[in-house]
């Protein structure tokens, strides 16, 4: 038993906070800057969830296109 808390501790203090996100809106009519920002993010099809980092960048993607993306829990 031991083993198995020491296992589960070194998981906790290594993990790195995350954050889920959605694509919601479609970017056929958005700007090729958007499409980029939508690819980079990992997504491929609508309603898609994604799990990343929660990182400066990351977070300054989602900023970028607030309108098409959204954070769920």
């Amino acid at each position: 038993m031991a083993e198995k808390e020491k296992k589960a501790q070194a998981k906790q203090a290594g993990a790195k906070a995350m954050v889920r996100i959605r694509w919601v809106r479609s970017a056929i009519a958005a700007p090729v800057k958007h499409k980029r920002i939508v690819k980079g993010l990992g997504f491929t099809r609508l309603n898609q969830v994604v799990v990343r980092e929660d990182t400066p960048s990351i977070r300054g993607m989602v900023k970028k296109i607030p309108h098409l993306l959204e954070f769920v829990q």
